[in-house]
């Protein structure tokens, strides 16, 4: 047994205590793992070195390993297999040594963005190509958590569900001036203008997604009330009776959270209101595991509440309302999953088997950080008055107008 099987073997033997795990390693050897009535994930390590690279940065060469094909899972089953890890190993917080230290203190170099930098990174991620994200998003191509109101709701019905939350959060009136940091393809901005009545300016560093969401915004005759930029938040002028940001601010990186909500403080209208929509952290500051930094979002970063909030007091913005999502993101993932599964064929036609193994592995690994409480989304409402918004959350309900109620005391508990 060489040294590197023996270091492997006797973590695994530690660590694996629910369930069990038959691991097949390079010289043919298969050990078992875990409880012994139960049936097993089996995998099997392909070469030497793939033992050696897990042993020392196994957050890291876990996902090299499956996405090169040097990690082999009966059946192709890497979502059992995480499973598995994540309920005997990430849990426990076990694995998170010396170089998880490191990059916890090196994150703030790592998140440095930019303007140059945060336009490289969102490339790097959303100007792959359009079709990719056609073959397992909703017809809006909505690329953040939907909202399932209903268990038996589609993914169409909840991203729908999704913005209409938004709106009666934003209370959007038909004359208000509206900043969209974030455009994704569109879909939120197009909404607020076409159902809401707002002028929409809505900013992007994708220029994928700015081509999709000015053809669309087009096709609907909304070209000059929806408007698309390709801009840099930092760089975007005027004031606005409202901003949002949905699923952008997790690109912002903590070197930046303060000059993010002094932006918005500047921008925003005495009595506007601003609605945050972020993935968070549940249990405190971390840093971006290794994996997705180098394969999916460099420079990127999910943040504490605690991290957030001294930044918005900071800035002079008051929070007027917190909602945490739990498990959304979970449903919306595992759907997406089966959406990407089932054109696989079609994906690695373009892209290559690898590509799919390593957006397979991506979205699984981010269903199991909401499945098992790492993460959940955070919205956050904003604003430079306590008034700007009512005091009780009725005109959250359907059917309320939510309409600003800033300086009209009859309607405060509107």
């Amino acid at each position: 047994m060489t040294i590197w099987k023996s270091f492997l073997h006797n973590r695994l033997s530690h660590a694996v205590k629910k369930g069990a795990l038959e691991l097949t390693y390079p010289d043919g050897a298969a050990q078992r793992y875990g409880e012994p009535g139960a049936d097993p994930v089996r995998a099997r390590l392909t070469h030497d070195k793939w033992t050696r690279r897990l042993v020392l940065d196994p957050n890291l060469v876990l996902g090299e390993a499956y996405m090169e094909g040097g990690l082999q899972v009966e059946g192709d089953d890497i979502y059992t297999l995480l499973d598995l890890i994540w309920t005997n190993i990430l849990l426990k917080k076990e694995g998170r040594g010396i170089l998880a230290f490191m990059r916890r203190i090196l994150r703030r170099l790592a998140q440095f963005n930019p303007a140059g930098r945060a336009k490289k990174n969102v490339a790097h991620h959303y100007d792959i190509g359009n079709d990719l994200y056609r073959h397992f998003l909703d017809e809006d191509l909505q690329y953040s958590c939907a909202y399932f109101e209903h268990p038996d709701m589609s993914l169409e019905e909840a991203q729908r569900a999704k913005k209409d939350l938004i709106t009666r959060k934003l209370l959007v009136e038909p004359h208000h001036s509206v900043l969209e940091i974030g455009s994704g393809w569109g879909g939120l901005g197009i909404s607020l203008a076409e159902e809401a009545g707002a002028k929409v300016k809505s900013v992007t560093l994708s220029t994928e997604q700015l081509r999709v969401a000015r053809m669309r915004a087009s096709a609907k005759g909304l070209s000059e009330q929806a408007q698309f930029l390709l801009q840099d938040y930092r760089a975007t002028r005027g004031s606005y009776d409202r901003i949002v940001s949905v699923g952008m601010f997790e690109h912002v990186g903590v070197p930046h959270f303060q000059n993010y909500f002094d932006q918005i403080a500047r921008l925003l209208n005495e009595d506007g209101v601003a609605l945050i929509h972020t993935i968070g952290r549940s249990h405190g500051p971390g840093a971006t595991d290794a994996w997705t930094a180098k394969y999916i979002f460099p420079g990127g970063y999910i943040p504490a509440l605690s991290e957030v909030m001294p930044a918005i007091e900071s800035a002079g913005l008051i929070l007027t309302d917190l909602e945490v999502w739990r498990l959304h993101y979970a449903e919306t993932l595992r759907e997406w999953r089966r959406r990407f599964k089932a054109n696989t064929k079609k994906i690695a036609k373009k892209y290559g088997a690898r590509f799919v193994r390593m957006w397979d592995y991506y979205l699984v690994i981010s269903e199991l950080s909401f499945r098992y409480g790492e993460h959940v989304v955070f919205q956050l409402q904003l604003a430079k008055h306590q008034d700007a918004v009512p005091l009780t959350r009725a005109y959250l309900t359907a059917g309320h107008s939510g309409q600003s109620l800033h300086g009209d005391k009859d309607r405060i508990y509107a």
